[in-house]
């Protein structure tokens, strides 16, 4: 394999599991909004900080899976 194709290989493979690690995340992040009864999105605009570290929290958590997944 020449230079030029392998480097459009490596381009396609970083392109493919940077989706698939954008697609989890925004899955992931759908399924803990439909599986929570709480609204994070009113919780945080009224003020709750409280529950604005829990969904930060829960979002680094998810990112680290899906990080450690993919690698």
């Amino acid at each position: 394999m020449d230079a030029v194709s392998q480097y459009a290989a490596e381009t396609f493979n970083v392109l493919w599991w940077t989706f698939v690690g954008v697609i989890s995340f925004f899955a992931g992040s759908w399924l803990f909004d439909k599986l929570d009864p709480i609204d994070y999105k009113l919780q945080i605009e009224n003020g709750n900080i409280a529950a604005a570290i829990k969904l930060s929290a829960v979002l680094l958590g998810l990112a680290a899976i899906i990080i450690t997944a993919i690698r």
